[in-house]
């Protein structure tokens, strides 16, 4: 009698540890806005598609592009004037010296004149006051250009951030169309990662025990492939399971299928 039970129970233990899994993207991804601006183009065409390398929404950045265009500009115009400046503060700082010089000169000779005297110390104070006030000129021209600098790297943020590339990704989805106008964070467009693949199971916690010991079947045949992720905490919908993930190859075709999986 217990023979024939155990031979009626045999195929619900076998089964207990076959399971089902669809073969996945690696990674599903949901493309958001970085900036507020106008929609000016969306490659439709690629919808559906694994895009290489391509600019699949624009947003508009004339703007910006103007802006940055006047920036670059500026900043070289500052540092000309930077420049220009440096040399006149060079020929001012070997003027303040021999000012300095001859008023020393003339402090410490007694046959000296009020009038040299005084001549000389204004000479020696204009000097003086010449040379400090480029030197302020040229600390608040090096401020301009700082400003100018984080300007130019915004405005080229802000353009790079307005054309939404994407590289050996599928377009899942446009979110978005021409004309539109969208926030920071507005969805536009979701994308998948196909350049391998994973397999979701839910395993009992008593199936976990050595589980990267055994051998992973799939489709009945052997594989290398090992369990690359376990979750420590219960899955919310199978609360006695726990989630797990297996990386495979990309199946270069049929994503979404069901595979069959066992561990022996």
């Amino acid at each position: 009698m217990m023979r024939y039970l155990f031979l009626l129970l045999m195929p619900l233990l076998l089964f207990s540890k076959v399971y089902y899994a669809k073969v996945e993207p690696f990674e599903n991804i949901t493309l958001k806005s970085a900036v507020s601006a106008q929609v000016t183009h969306t490659k439709i065409a690629l919808e559906g598609s694994n895009v290489t390398s391509s600019t699949i929404i624009q947003l508009d950045d004339d703007l910006d592009k103007i802006k940055l265009t006047s920036s670059q500009d500026s900043l070289k115009l500052i540092n000309s004037m930077i420049a220009t400046n440096q040399t006149l503060l060079t020929a001012l700082g070997d003027s303040l010296e021999r000012q300095k010089a001859y008023f020393n000169r003339i402090s410490n000779i007694s046959s000296a004149s009020k009038t040299q005297q005084d001549n000389a110390f204004y000479g020696y104070t204009n000097a003086k006051t010449q040379y400090f006030s480029t030197k302020e000129k040229i600390d608040s021209l090096k401020k301009q250009q700082l400003d100018l600098k984080y300007e130019i790297a915004r405005l080229e943020d802000s353009i790079a951030k307005k054309s939404i590339k994407i590289k050996n990704k599928f377009l899942y989805k446009l979110m978005v169309n021409a004309g539109d106008f969208v926030n920071m964070g507005t969805p536009l467009a979701e994308i998948k990662d196909l350049t391998s693949a994973k397999l979701v199971l839910f395993l009992e916690a008593d199936e976990l025990e050595k589980i990267n010991t055994k051998t992973i079947y799939i489709n009945d045949k052997p594989s290398e492939y090992k369990v690359s992720k376990i979750w420590d905490v219960a899955d919310e919908k199978f609360i006695s399971s726990y989630r797990a993930e297996i990386i495979i190859k990309n199946p270069k075709e049929n994503f979404s299928q069901l595979l069959k999986v066992e561990f022996k």
